[in-house]
């Protein structure tokens, strides 16, 4: 199973962020650890888990935790299940937090890949999205990480900025890929209810971005990361060199999956607890209140729902479509033994329409989507979930 811990705070809020992040003028971090540590034995050890395959440290910002948190729950997680000596350990960072010595004492902890917030190389964009960082900070940032990392760096860009041309972009993305060549994820800019950069746009203040303006973007980035030699395995992420994110792809094959810290979400199997259905699980948002029930309880579960069949089979569509191999048959049959893809998606219906319109293909191997389908998954889903639920 693959681990998510979070570590929730950041030094400053972005204009754009709706993540459960805290910005405290410093958090207890002996504290922060030892419930990280204690929450991941007690979730290992409540879904039987016999090894983990990969960990993901997201945030907030990870890279404001110390090495030393960072190898705490590592040692928690060998301890409480097997982890493989080549597992993916990722650490999300933020160049302004990624100093050289830093990320050396990173790796040492135990951290084998790296995924930097770049989000834009241009100062005015980053300035407008509240980073942070610089643009010259990136780069240093990417190149350090790069020289620790060799084929294990990720950046992240975002697209679609108010007021943001096509030829700005595709510039900035040109810069992007000078800096790193191994794997990119994109993201369409999205404005957040509560978010200050929402609050400019709706108010006026700046331009939101056409819709048509942002399937061309989107399209232009594809392209030129495709001629690159990147294979775009999944609606935003492209790696080179067989560079994917083991861990990403373990979650859009919905496999099962252990969230640890405030907000994290996880879907797994309590056999600990004498489940035997999968379950949702979201742990407690606010961190202090989170310590407390780790302290009291051993975990800080604030919400669990039991999974029907039809809900896991609802995920194992949405996500595995996102994905350029798809839903398999095989994936397809361990979550629904009597009825295949065939038996749902292979009858007259939307399923069918859209294979005939060229938007998805159903062979062999499954169900996927083509690569113009791809591109408006978002509008294919709805039917296609319409189409499972009436079976």
């Amino acid at each position: 199973s693959p681990l998510c811990p979070q570590w929730p705070y950041c030094r400053k809020r972005c204009s754009y962020c709706s993540f459960n992040t805290y910005v405290v003028p410093a958090a207890d971090e002996a504290a922060v650890r030892a419930c990280l540590a204690r929450e991941a034995r007690t979730l290992l050890r409540l879904g039987r888990v016999q090894s983990v395959t990969s960990v993901f440290f997201g945030g907030g910002t990870p890279s404001l935790a110390s090495p030393g948190t960072i190898a705490a729950v590592l040692e928690a997680v060998a301890g409480a299940a097997h982890l493989p000596a080549d597992a993916e350990v990722t650490l999300e960072a933020n160049p302004s937090s990624a100093g050289t010595p830093r990320l050396a004492c990173f790796r040492a902890a135990g951290v084998n890949r790296l995924s930097i917030g770049v989000q834009s190389l241009d100062d005015a964009e980053l300035r407008l999205l509240g980073r942070e960082h610089t643009a010259a900070e990136a780069r240093a940032a990417v190149e350090v990480a790069r020289g620790l990392f060799p084929g294990r760096t990720s950046i992240d860009l975002l697209f679609g900025l108010p007021g943001q041309s096509r030829g700005a972009w595709a510039r900035g993305l040109e810069a992007a890929l000078g800096l790193c060549d191994d794997h990119v994820s994109l993201y369409q800019l999205t404005l957040e209810r509560g978010t200050a950069l929402a609050a400019q746009v709706w108010g006026g203040a700046l331009p939101a971005p056409p819709q048509d303006l942002l399937a061309d973007m989107y399209q232009t980035a594809r392209a030129a990361l495709v001629a690159a030699g990147f294979r775009h395995y999944e609606v935003s992420n492209f790696a080179r060199k067989g560079a994917l994110s083991a861990h990403n792809l373990s979650y859009w094959r919905a496999e099962q999956y252990i969230g640890v810290g405030p907000g994290a979400h996880g879907r797994f199997v309590p056999w600990g607890e004498g489940g035997c259905r999968r379950e949702a699980r979201v742990q407690t948002l606010e961190p202090n209140a989170w310590m407390r029930e780790v302290q009291r309880q051993g975990h800080g579960t604030r919400r669990w729902v039991v999974l029907s069949l039809l809900e896991q089979l609802e995920e194992v569509l949405a996500l595995g479509l996102r994905t350029d191999e798809g839903v398999t048959r095989e994936r397809w049959g361990r979550f629904s033994p009597d009825l295949s893809l065939e038996a749902v998606f292979g009858a007259p219906g939307e399923a069918r329409a859209l294979q005939q319109q060229g938007w998805l293909v159903l062979d062999g191997s499954g169900l996927r989507c083509t690569r113009e389908g791809l591109a408006v998954l978002d509008s294919l889903l709805p039917g296609l979930l319409c189409q499972l639920q009436h079976r």
